[in-house]
């Protein structure tokens, strides 16, 4: 070999190195900086997949129960789209049949569906003025998970994995836990990467059973013949990496060992036969029995490993007034699948002094219309203009209800707080700036919040 081709090797390996070292920096255990001082080290993201009704749970509407049974004036909803109503033309207000009470300090409005995150109002912020731009269940929740409504798209965990890294040496930084009848509509790219490197995509964990299909290791194969067979694929792929570039190699090397590691980090999370009864207890947890509960308890013990983002995925919020569906009989069950876990969570995060580094976000892709829906029995239909979520921890100013909507609660009217600017607020708790944390992909720098986003200053403590 010449000299020629010497020096050319050289520089494709060390421009195979930097090319591949944004995968690498997101290999286990490599904590990265943000733009400024972060307030928040981890998020974990209940979702409520479906769209819970703002009006059966937060937002209490006097006047709506007044005017129940009447028209909706049609200066709220001229020019307006819904999914399932069409012009909604003669369609009749809805008051909600819940009692609703004051609770705390703060004075939080919550209704009689939910006794025991009545009982923590004074450590979360209730915001009634959400808003999303996109009216049908998947891609509302790729947006409200994306930033868009286009697949393809990185998830908001990606991002952050992608912008500070993983604290965790033996686990993903992204892991997704799931409850309910079913998995949310969209799926996997709910949790996708899009354009990242796959190293920073979501890695779903399953409460019972094998944490992750296909992780154990098969009958007959000793420890030591597995590390053989995982060092012969590194070497071949670290010579791969060298000669191509390409970053997806470095990805498949950090698979690789994080399975490896996880084969006992991962059944170890997921026994919580060490947790104490009272533990247990509080969080309402059957150790027999899968629930959302139980995958809580499972967040919290992630987040004190180290791991940057928790989602749990919950359904079915959707509440038509179809079979199944319905606001009188299946609307409270969803709501009491998921209460005392809620509540558990926070309470068990504060107790431990975990609150205070953890951000914790509640809420869906959107809300539910203030008219009724008719169908079997009365349900609401999608709403895109005003639905809650609430937020406590890591930076979150606790004890207040932030926004305000109108008096139907139809839209809101202050402090309005769009899907974009609570992607740009959850990065800024993080030390990361919205409008810097960007990916070039196809020519174009593109980001969490696309070119909208602002800091909901008033949410912070």
């Amino acid at each position: 070999m010449g000299i020629g081709s010497v020096a050319l090797a050289s520089l494709m390996a060390e421009r195979g190195l930097q090319a591949a070292s944004a995968a690498a920096q997101a290999g286990p255990g490599v904590p990265l900086r943000g733009t400024h001082p972060a307030r928040a080290k981890n998020v974990i993201f209940l979702f409520m997949a479906g769209g819970p009704s703002q009006l059966e749970l937060f937002d209490y509407k006097p006047r709506l129960q007044q005017l129940s049974g009447q028209p909706i004036p049609q200066s709220y909803i001229e020019g307006k789209r819904f999914a399932f109503m069409g012009s909604s033309h003669g369609v009749k207000l809805l008051g909600s049949r819940r009692q609703f009470k004051q609770h705390g300090q703060s004075g939080t409005w919550v209704s009689d569906l939910l006794p025991h995150t009545a009982g923590i109002v004074d450590d979360i912020s209730v915001v009634t003025t959400c808003q999303t731009t996109l009216f049908n269940h998947a891609p509302a929740k790729l947006f409200m998970n994306t930033g868009s409504g286009q697949f393809g798209r990185p998830s908001m965990g990606s991002w952050v994995s992608y912008g500070i890294g993983s604290e965790s040496s033996d686990l993903p930084s992204f892991v997704v836990l799931q409850s309910g009848p079913r998995g949310p509509r969209g799926g996997a790219v709910n949790w996708g990467s899009g354009f990242l490197p796959t190293t920073y995509q979501g890695v779903p964990l399953r409460s019972q059973g094998e944490p992750i299909l296909n992780l154990t290791t098969p009958t007959g194969v000793d420890p030591h013949s597995q590390r053989r067979v995982i060092d012969a694929v590194r070497q071949l792929n670290r010579q791969r990496l060298l000669s191509t570039g390409d970053a997806e190699i470095q990805t498949r090397i950090n698979a690789y060992e994080m399975a490896y590691r996880m084969q006992t980090s991962a059944p170890e999370l997921i026994d919580i036969r060490g947790e104490s009864k009272a533990t247990l207890d509080l969080y309402g947890v059957d150790p027999a029995q899968p629930s959302f509960a139980r995958n809580c308890l499972l967040a919290r013990r992630l987040v004190e490993r180290g791991v940057r983002f928790v989602q749990l995925y919950h359904t079915n919020w959707d509440s038509h007034g179809g079979k199944g569906e319905t606001l009188e009989d299946d609307f409270p069950k969803v709501v009491h699948d998921i209460d005392q876990g809620c509540a558990a969570l926070i309470r068990d995060l504060k107790s431990r002094g975990l609150l205070e580094e953890t951000l914790v976000i509640w809420g869906g892709e959107f809300g539910r219309t203030p008219m009724g829906e008719n169908r079997d029995k009365t349900g609401r239909n999608h709403h895109i203009d005003a639905f809650t979520m609430w937020f406590a921890g890591g930076g979150i100013r606790p004890g207040q209800t932030y926004g305000k909507t109108d008096e139907l609660g139809f839209d809101a009217i202050e402090d309005k707080a769009h899907v974009h600017d609570i992607h740009a607020t959850l990065l800024h708790l993080l030390g990361l700036d919205h409008e810097k944390l960007t990916f070039k992909f196809q020519g174009r720098d593109f980001r969490l919040t696309d070119v909208h986003g602002k800091v909901l200053s008033g949410l912070l403590a």
